[in-house]
């Protein structure tokens, strides 16, 4: 079994860090969240590992790449407040820690059938889909409504236009057309700015911002992601 190659895990951003130790990126992705190379370091340092670990419980290729994104996001959150230190400093290793999160996902975890998912790692890796996925999070309430209908759920700008009139906000299909003509730009720019140039590269970056479409199949695997 071979595991995926990540582009990332060549930039040289990403190689600077791998001098540090796991304690001292976790300390630098807890103390400055704005940043996301941090994070990105360790899932390059790990990613073998946990797909490993997946691969050789998952039914399918297809139900093994789900859960291995799944399980990082679900890192990606709890590390937030994740402490480490402490007498046993093997028990307390990330590794360790990252294991029994792989070994819970694996376990708690509830799959679709492989018809059902539309994600894939080419799409977008787990880094990226995280932190797209928090970006998402951070648009305004309609234009985030207005992406996950035109993109998760594949309707049209007049029947967005008509379900969002019977809930008492008079936009037309034109208005939804801009908003989702705006929308991937306005995604791009709630992403930190190291993830923009690890990913899409500062002239994609820009690109991107002026609506360009060079990070939509990745905005777009993070909506389905977020549907299933």
């Amino acid at each position: 079994m071979q595991t995926p190659q990540f582009p990332e895990c060549q930039h040289l951003t990403i190689k600077s860090l791998f001098r540090y130790s796991d304690q001292d990126l976790l300390t630098l992705f807890q103390r400055y969240p704005e940043q996301g190379k941090y994070f990105v370091a360790l899932f390059c340092r790990y990613n073998p590992i946990v797909y490993t670990l997946i691969a050789h419980s998952a039914r399918s290729p297809v139900q093994g790449d789900y859960l291995f994104a799944l399980t990082w996001r679900h890192a990606f959150y709890e590390m937030r407040s994740l402490e480490l230190r402490g007498q046993n400093a093997h028990a307390s290793s990330f590794q360790n820690w990252l294991i029994n999160v792989t070994a819970m996902c694996i376990n708690q975890v509830e799959l679709p059938p492989v018809e059902a998912i539309t994600y894939s790692l080419e799409s977008a890796s787990p880094p990226l889909w995280c932190y797209l996925e928090q970006a998402l999070d951070r648009l305004p309430p309609i234009v985030r409504l207005i992406l996950i209908m035109a993109k998760t759920f594949k309707w049209s700008p007049t029947r967005i236009a008509a379900y969002l009139q019977a809930e008492g906000d008079m936009i037309s299909p034109a208005q939804v057309q801009d908003y989702l003509n705006e929308s991937y730009g306005l995604l791009t720019l709630q992403l930190p700015e190291d993830i923009r140039v690890i990913y899409l590269g500062e002239e994609e970056a820009t690109a991107e911002m002026l609506g360009g479409s060079s990070g939509g199949a990745a905005a777009e695997a993070t909506l389905a992601l977020s549907d299933s």
